[in-house]
Formats: structure tokens, sequence, C-alpha cells
């Protein structure tokens, strides 16, 4: 299940992203697990990216999973964790990547889900999975 909060009621197709994220943990075999969606504006990322990593600025995208994937031994939760995005963010990025704001707010919501699983990126041959996921929830959204 994917639950979607957007807390600055602005975002347009809730049901569109939901949906696409669906999608992508029935694919991956997933689901009977659950994501939240958290759809926030920059002063609220800025304040999330301060007190949890430090850094004074808004990102577009932040992973808080409810478990570690990797806790061996350890009973499987159903729900995976948070995913909070930054609209403010999305819409300044969008036209850089050649997206809408839905696509782009796609994009991130499958970064983040990624990251949920279990992945990072931290060199070029690790990003295999989060483009894999971009991909697979943009599928029927290109323009």
């Amino acid at each position: 299940m994917v639950e979607i909060l957007d807390e600055t009621a602005r975002f347009p197709a809730p049901e569109t992203l939901s949906g696409a994220l669906e999608r992508l943990l029935a694919g991956a075999e997933l689901a009977d697990r659950g994501v939240t969606i958290v759809l926030i504006d920059d002063a609220a990322m800025q304040e999330r990216n301060r007190s949890d990593r430090g850094i004074d600025a808004p990102t577009d995208v932040l992973s808080y999973p409810t478990a570690e994937p990797d806790d061996v031994g350890m009973p499987s939760v159903a729900h995976l964790g948070d995913v909070f995005i930054d609209l403010d963010q999305a819409a300044r990025q969008a036209p850089d990547h050649g997206h809408d704001l839905v696509q782009e707010v796609l994009v991130l919501a499958a970064h983040g889900v990624t990251h949920l699983l279990g992945f990072d990126h931290p060199d070029e041959a690790s990003w295999a999975p989060f483009l894999e996921a971009q991909r697979r929830v943009l599928q029927g959204r290109e323009r």
C-alpha cells in the first residue's frame, strides 16, 4: 500500500503517484509492503535536512527506512519506510531533466523507494537499480 501525504496541497496527481509506486512494488514482489510518500516544501525540507543530515539547505528527496534492509535474522516489517519529496525543488529541476512536475516526482519517489530497499549509489555502477526503478515508474508517462 502506498500512502501519499501532500503537506503542500499542491500536487496535481496523487493517484498517478500511488499507482506507479504500487506497480513498482508489485514488480519487485513487495506488493504486501507499504510506503509513505510525504510531499513538502523547501522550508520543511531544509529543516529536515538540517536536523537529520547537518546540511542547511533543501534537497529533492530523503528516505527513511522503517528497518535496515540488511538486518539478518530480523522479521520483515510491513512498512518499508517514508520518502520525503520537496515539491519546490522538484518543480525547479524538472525542466532540466525534460520532465513535467508529475514525472519529476515519480522519478524522485522511485529513487527514494530504491533507497528504502537497501540500495545506495556511491559509484556509477551502483546507479543501475535506481535507473531501472525510474524507468519503470515513467512507463506510460512520457510526453
